[in-house]
């Protein structure tokens, strides 16, 4: 029985490496490069960026509230990132998938947010919004 959950551990591994990630952003901005180049190098797989004038319609069927919208949604492996949200905040989301949680976000674009970095400037604080099912909650603080 050991050997059978460590096959199907060993193939679910690399069914999860090979998720695609696309980042549905709004056209032409600039910071949703900046943040997928970071997810690309830290998950070590390539971003397809799609120009999307709709954003509203992919938010809809993913159940994010209005007022957690930000520059570009990414869809990775059943979940949502929404805005500049931290890759560690993503990788802890994809390994705990807590109930009801379908994705996270940081609404707005704080400076010194992943992609949002300002030379010389401070980072503001920002929020890591968990939303789903139920009501939006607090994720991670920045």
């Amino acid at each position: 029985m050991h050997k059978l959950l460590l096959a199907l551990a060993l193939v679910a591994a690399p069914a999860m490496a090979a998720n695609d990630i696309v980042m549905h952003r709004d056209p032409g901005c600039g910071c949703c490069e900046a943040w997928a180049a970071q997810v690309a190098k830290q998950f070590g797989r390539a971003v397809t960026v799609v120009d999307n004038a709709n954003r509203g319609a992919i938010h809809k069927r993913i159940g994010m509230p209005a007022g957690l919208a930000s520059c570009h949604t990414a869809l990775i492996a059943g979940l949502a990132f929404e805005g500049h949200v931290p890759i560690a905040d993503m990788k802890r989301l994809l390994a705990q998938r807590p109930a009801g949680v379908t994705g996270l976000a940081v609404p707005g674009m704080p400076i010194g947010s992943p992609g949002m970095e300002v030379p010389g400037r401070a980072a503001d604080h920002y929020t890591v919004v968990a939303f789903g099912t139920g009501k939006p909650a607090i994720f991670a603080r920045h």
